[in-house]
């Protein structure tokens, strides 16, 4: 199995990298959060997952340990294959995934392109034992965090507000640092 690839970045794209170990250039599937953690270095190691198919062998990239071990959880889920693993670390980092899981938070699971309620729920119930065994905590800030994003959300689309459009301004106002329900809301609506 291979373990890891270190060597001269040829490629960067957000969903893969070329990497030249001594003449041989390896394509790596990477995840957003991987593609933000390589930087601009021509020099580059990722750990690796190597997935084998009868009609592919696929090696995807990991900018770190934690990143491929949660990789190799979700895909331990029945239903969750290494494309629908990679999406979820696209669009959640490793430790927002690990808290949702914990946290039991479906809706944000949900949230991610491919997963429905169903298959969100499996993957709580197959990884909060395995995350919690790793010694992995829930964060109450995220908690907090969460409960504060699904009652402004709740709110807004009450009011009439599409989902999609105010889920970005929601997030991107909660990256910022911790804000109560009422204040967020008023902000929101200001730059709707």
């Amino acid at each position: 199995m291979i373990t890891h690839v270190k060597g001269r970045l040829v490629e960067k794209n957000p969903a893969f990298v070329v990497i030249d170990c001594n003449g041989i250039g390896y394509l790596l599937r990477i995840s957003l959060h991987t593609y933000s953690q390589l930087g601009d270095s021509e020099s580059c190691t990722l750990h690796t997952h190597l997935s084998i198919k009868e009609d592919a062998h696929t090696l995807f990239g990991f900018a770190d340990r934690e990143e491929r071990e949660l990789f190799r959880h979700l895909i331990s889920v029945s239903g969750v294959g290494p494309n629908t693993a990679q999406m979820i670390l696209s669009s959640l980092s490793p430790k927002d995934a690990q808290q949702a899981i914990l946290s039991e938070n479906v809706s944000l699971l949900k949230s991610v392109k491919g997963i429905g309620g169903k298959t969100a729920q499996r993957i709580i119930l197959d990884l909060k034992d395995k995350l919690a065994k790793q010694g992995v905590v829930i964060d109450q800030s995220f908690a907090q965090h969460n409960t504060t994003r699904e009652e402004a959300l709740s709110a807004l689309t009450m009011l009439g507000f599409s989902k999609n459009a105010i889920e970005k301004v929601i997030d991107k106002e909660l990256h910022e640092g911790t804000i109560e329900v009422e204040e967020l809301v008023k902000i929101v609506l200001k730059k709707m």
